[in-house]
């Protein structure tokens, strides 16, 4: 193990893949001549060169449709969108043609291909450049979503992702490329998708959430720990396919279940992870499951907004006091 960034685990990832399958290609906007705008991509155009650090114009539709084509013809592109937001403009190729190639050609051709980048608020960005679309994307049959909260399961999942034979959407936090955090050395480190990790074991309540807000979740534990509340904190990782016996598991041990999500109320993951819970689990629940998730409204740039807008501890704190009926 050793520490390094986020950004410098999904550069691993890549560097570590691409070395062990000359198929294996990067393209986006910036993501060679530049490093990347987020420098995930750093000194990749260097050690692969231009035909497999691809810089594209800024035409997500375009180099979207390209890496779609490719991998029908069985290369394994990995495309970086600079932002999720920008995936709205090639959305039609990943929903229509990514997902579905595979089904609409009887397996003629498999579509072996990641879509990757940052998801979510990101500081002042304004409401076109701070949404989260996971649940979209998860909504997808064909497509499998992960959403990694530190370095570690960064690394783990895009290798994962990269070695998948399905299209996979590795979704980042923004404000996550600079945390550091200790990463296996072996290039045979891989983790499953589709399997939740119990980030903090606890008792009392169960919170299920994924991406950078395990981090909010986990300093609301922290918090309520000091009260003597137990909290155990599980991240899924993956929201396609979702890890249900994990949480179900959880929900039958400690009796109630908080889900928090960054993105807007409705029809987000937590209306899934309930309706799963009520199905599996009703008779050991002692509290209805309460969700904390972002404000129902377009994210503005203020950024008192910002801060009203986002889950945060104080507000998991509150639905956990709530579903303990400790208000």
């Amino acid at each position: 193990m050793r520490e390094i960034q986020f950004r410098e685990a999904l550069r691993e990832a890549m560097n570590e893949e691409m070395r062990r399958d000359e198929r294996i290609y990067l393209m986006g906007e910036e993501v060679a001549e530049y490093n990347g705008a987020y420098k995930v991509s750093q000194g990749m155009l260097e050690e692969f060169g231009p035909k497999r650090v691809i810089d594209t114009p800024i035409s997500e539709l375009g180099f979207a449709g390209i890496a779609v084509g490719s991998a029908m013809l069985g290369l394994k592109p990995i495309v970086e969108f600079m932002t999720f937001n920008f995936s709205l403009v090639a959305i039609d190729q990943v929903i229509n043609n990514a997902a579905k190639m595979y089904q609409m050609s009887g397996g003629q051709f498999p579509i072996d291909i990641v879509f990757r980048g940052p998801t979510g608020a990101a500081g002042q960005l304004a409401a076109t450049h701070s949404q989260s679309f996971e649940n979209w994307f998860a909504n997808t049959p064909g497509l499998k979503v992960v959403v990694p909260s530190t370095p570690m399961d960064g690394k783990g999942l895009l290798k994962a992702a990269i070695r998948d034979p399905n299209p996979v959407l590795v979704m980042e936090s923004e404000v996550m490329y600079g945390d550091k955090g200790p990463v296996p050395e072996s290039e045979d480190f891989v983790i499953p998708i589709g399997v939740a990790e119990i980030k903090r074991p606890g008792t009392d309540v169960t919170v299920v959430t994924f991406g950078k807000m395990v981090h909010v979740c986990l300093a609301a534990a922290e918090e309520l720990a000091k009260d003597g509340v137990n909290v155990e904190v599980i991240d899924l990782r993956s929201v396609r396919p979702i890890d249900y016996d994990t949480v179900v598991q959880s929900v039958k041990k400690t009796n109630r279940c908080v889900f928090v999500e960054e993105s807007w109320p409705l029809a987000g993951m937590a209306g899934e992870l309930t309706y799963m819970i009520q199905k599996r689990a009703f008779d050991y629940l002692d509290a209805p499951v309460i969700r904390v998730t972002g404000r129902d409204t377009p994210l503005p740039y203020s950024s008192v907004f910002v801060e009203a807008f986002m889950p945060n501890p104080k507000r998991v704190i509150d639905a956990i006091n709530s579903v303990m009926y400790r208000n």
